[in-house]
């Protein structure tokens, strides 16, 4: 660790031409990640020609600009409208929306804010000062640990259930069901597509997300648009309370390093990081039976698991080459076109490039804390706009992220057919995260379990026989079983109320 280099590279990042692009980076994410569909990799990559007269540090300083405050952005409509601006924050909003039932939108807002910025903030650190150390743990990471991982995140489930563990299994089996669509991962063989062309890759998950959560609001809010009070969110103060941050303080932290860790495997992603930081600050709350109601706790752990994840996820683009997400894959072509190839020769020949990034990162996410919790005021007014306004601009918005993916009318018919399906859910207090859970993860186990065994000539030995798969099943188990005796003794006390 150079302080030197590092000391440079935040010089020629606070400059004032650099921090304006970093700012305006910044804005420019929170507004592509607060619309339905419009994601950190699809805002990064409409952004990149705009870069290509740029020198690499403004260039640089403006795409991570845009990826801290994109991964933010995606909460204020998921805590406001309960529609998830990039799928993680999904999480976010389990406790985010019902916060905002209650009218406290800027209370859920300014900590999203907080935690965004912690989680980011420490990410960057961990970049910073371990990324060679933690490059060479992901890189350990073979199909046998990927299952697991992937076993170790389907755990969750049960922490995600709500009230009914039995109708959330049920959710999470309908969700690998669903998972099961599309061509087979190791042969290319046809399954469950009824020969529909578009469903060959399954259901695109985008459309599906933006159905289950955003159009199954909508037409919930169809149904009761003349009957629903007006919610009334005063807006006294930007800033999370003394008693808030007490509460949350240590919540945040260890989502930090959690989400970090997991952002630095490659394919893990933000999205699962937020469900593992959520389920992790249930599972060792005093008071889980909070979470999904609006504990402030959840909103802190999901968005601080996945802000973290953007410091991880540059672990390995950085030091391997290898993007730890799809954002990242994207950032790899702007580092290519500005001459660079990421990877161990990056550190050696241009440390002066990579000590610039580990500055705009930190940079960047400040300047998202600033943005964010200045602009809580003007992100609830959302709230006050009548509703015969808002539920069709949702609509309308909705589907415009659900075509814009791939600018195909099938994906809006999956967007409304699982807005349908999500409704009724909703309806017969059936839990919708978990389907989405199994949308992410079920595909991660199937492929990596098949390939494992692959290698290991159908032998299953080779996942209980390697350290980090057996310590990530072992969690798995320990999750499952936690998750399950705490809910059975909530279940208890209800009975006994």
């Amino acid at each position: 660790m150079d302080f030197n280099l590092l000391l440079e590279g935040f010089s020629s990042i606070l400059q004032p031409g650099i921090l304006l692009l970093v700012f305006l980076g910044v804005a420019g994410g929170i507004l592509v990640g607060s619309l339905p569909g419009l994601t950190a990799t699809m805002g990064i990559a409409l952004l990149i020609p705009f870069t290509f007269g740029m020198e690499i540090h403004q260039s640089m300083a403006m795409l991570l600009g845009i990826f801290s405050g994109a991964i933010y952005g995606g909460s204020i409509s998921a805590i406001l409208i309960r529609t998830p601006g990039t799928p993680a924050a999904a999480a976010t909003l389990l406790d985010g929306y019902p916060m905002t039932l209650r009218g406290e939108a800027g209370r859920a807002l300014g900590m999203s804010a907080l935690a965004s910025f912690v989680g980011g903030f420490t990410g960057a650190l961990i970049m910073t000062f371990l990324s060679p150390q933690i490059s060479k743990l992901a890189l350990e990471f073979s199909p046998a640990e990927y299952f697991a991982l992937a076993l170790f995140g389907l755990s969750i489930i049960i922490s995600v259930s709500g009230g009914s563990v039995l109708k959330g299994v049920i959710s999470g089996f309908f969700g690998l069901i669903i998972a099961t669509m599309g061509l087979d991962p190791i042969t290319g063989f046809p399954r469950f597509t009824f020969g529909v062309m578009d469903l060959y890759e399954g259901p695109n998950f985008i459309p599906t997300l933006i159905g289950l959560f955003a159009l199954s609001e909508v037409f919930k809010g169809v149904e009761t648009i003349v009957s629903q009070k007006k919610i009334e969110n005063k807006i006294t103060q930007m800033f999370p309370s003394r008693s808030d941050i007490k509460a949350s303080w240590k919540v945040i932290l260890k989502s930090s390093v959690l989400g970090t860790f997991i952002g630095s495997i490659p394919g893990a992603g933000s999205d699962i990081a937020a469900f593992v930081g959520y389920s992790e600050a249930k599972r060792s709350s005093k008071h889980p039976e909070k979470f999904g109601t609006g504990a402030i706790e959840g909103v802190a752990a999901a968005e601080a698991s996945n802000n973290a994840c953007t410091g991880g996820a540059m672990i390995p683009l950085l030091s391997l080459g290898v993007p730890g997400d799809a954002v990242t894959a994207v950032l790899l072509g702007a580092f290519v076109m500005q001459g660079l190839k990421p990877g161990p020769l990056l550190y050696r020949d241009h440390m002066d490039i990579v000590y610039s990034v580990f500055a705009a990162m930190m940079v960047a996410n400040v300047a998202m804390f600033i943005v964010g919790t200045l602009g809580v005021k003007v992100f609830a007014k959302v709230i006050t706009v009548n509703k015969n306004i808002l539920i069709p601009t949702v609509f309308v918005l909705s589907l415009v992220g659900a075509y814009s993916m791939r600018n195909s009318a099938f994906d809006l018919w999956v967007a409304i057919i699982f807005g349908v399906i999500g409704y009724f859910m909703q309806r017969y207090d059936f839990p919708v995260s978990p389907i989405l859970l199994s949308l992410i993860l079920g595909p991660m186990a199937e492929s990596n379990l098949r390939r494992a065994l692959l290698i290991s000539r159908g032998s299953w030995s080779i996942i209980y026989t390697r350290p980090i798969s057996v310590a990530l099943l072992v969690l798995a188990a320990v999750s499952l079983v936690s998750a399950l005796i705490k809910q059975k003794k909530l279940n208890d006390k209800a009975k006994m109320q």
